[in-house]
């Protein structure tokens, strides 16, 4: 059987557009096998000394200085401008790696690497031997959506929310190439989901925490950003009404410092962990999560119902923005900018269930289902289109 190509354009500003490549990857394995070969390619950092500062200054502001990203949002939009026709930064690397593998259909899930990038790809292969195609995962428009992910040559660009479809076609996407296909998450967030008894058995088994007992999730980034040591303490306020899972990421400082805290608070239930691959666990286990406005987390979350309090400590940055507009919309989210923020929310809510419900019922009205096949199986079918050849009939 023919292979079909498909070449990734990702890159590791944050942890999202990685997670995605990932999510596709084992999804067209999933379904595909050896048929379809997937390669996931670094562009940004992997090009230019430029695009691996720029990355590098990113992940630094989340950590630091979230407030920074505005000025930075502004810069980086300035990229809309230099890549109209053409890669400005990092263009002898993009053409070699075209010239070497040849995709038939380039997918990018990263807003930086949509315009200029097509166009160079047709130059450099043929019109009619590759297909480009976007996922973006952005929740909803405005300030903060990114004109880089729009390029209006694309041959199907695919939105989380059909807000933020909307907003793409606003700055020029055909409609008729627009798809809202959902969360783009791995295989495992689908297959491996809780019943009530196997959520309580995941609790006191794995985690060492008490059923029936209010579940709060601190959750980081890849990047490790997070205010954790400064909500620990809120939590332990709460006494036996309330228990902690502690996600650190790569901030092995922070995980350090969680440890000893548990160390000195035996009397509070705490589960803590560094860098995960079981955050779907994790997240369907605990009544609240404490995150950034991060989209994949906040996707794992709202897929698996667990409601958000959005951690606004020094700022929310513009990417931010969209996500937490979205829930705050539609009341099914809270926010806090300091402990003070966390102690506020939780008093509330454990003092007068009913008020968590209420926010609980119209966070899931933002929820809906989606068979994550679908996309999978449109992009392959790009693939095969510029290949020349009918796709196998899937797996799954």
């Amino acid at each position: 059987m023919s292979q079909v190509r498909i070449l990734i354009l990702t890159s590791s500003t944050g942890g999202g557009h990685d997670a995605r490549a990932q999510a596709f990857a084992e999804w067209v394995f999933e379904l595909y096998r050896h048929a379809v070969d997937v390669r996931i390619e670094h562009v940004l950092e992997d090009s230019s000394l430029i695009g691996r500062s720029g990355v590098n200054l990113y992940n630094w502001l989340q950590r630091k200085a979230p407030w920074m990203h505005h000025p930075y949002y502004m810069l980086v939009e300035g990229l809309s401008l230099l890549n109209r026709r053409t890669v400005s930064f990092g263009r002898g690397f993009f053409v070699r790696l075209l010239e070497d593998y040849r995709p038939h259909l380039i997918f990018s899930v990263h807003d930086c690497l949509n315009k200029g990038y097509f166009q160079v790809a047709r130059r450099v292969l043929g019109e009619a031997n590759v297909r480009c195609a976007t996922y973006c995962g952005e929740f909803s428009g405005g300030y903060g959506y990114s004109r880089n992910w729009v390029d209006p040559s694309v041959d199907l660009f695919f939105a989380r929310t059909a807000t933020a479809r909307d907003y793409a076609v606003k700055l020029g996407l055909s409609a008729g190439h627009s798809r809202v296909r959902g969360h783009l998450m791995r295989p495992r967030s689908h297959f491996e989901t809780f019943t009530p008894e196997a959520r309580a058995r995941f609790l006191e088994d794995r985690l060492g925490l008490r059923t029936g007992c209010f579940t709060v999730l601190l959750g980081t980034g890849g990047n490790g950003a997070n205010n954790h040591m400064e909500l620990l303490p809120v939590i332990a306020e709460f006494g036996a009404q309330a228990q902690a899972i502690v996600v650190c990421g790569k901030n092995h400082q922070t995980y350090a410092e969680a440890i000893h805290w548990r160390t000195q608070h035996p009397e509070i239930g705490c589960f803590i962990d560094g860098y995960t691959d079981e955050m779907h666990r994790l997240i369907q286990a605990s009544d609240a999560i404490v995150t950034r406005g991060g989209t994949t987390t906040c996707a794992k979350a709202l897929h698996f119902r667990c409601p958000i309090i959005f951690n606004a400590f020094g700022g929310i940055m513009p990417q931010e923005r969209l996500t937490v507009k979205y829930f705050e919309r539609g009341q099914g989210c809270a926010i806090i900018d300091s402990a003070a923020g966390l102690r506020r929310v939780l008093g509330e809510w454990l003092g007068n269930r009913d008020t968590y419900r209420a926010l609980r019922r119209n966070f899931e009205a933002l929820r809906y289902d989606e068979n994550p096949r679908t996309l999978i199986v449109e992009l392959v079918g790009l693939a095969y289109e510029a290949a020349g050849l009918a796709a196998p009939p899937r797996r799954i």
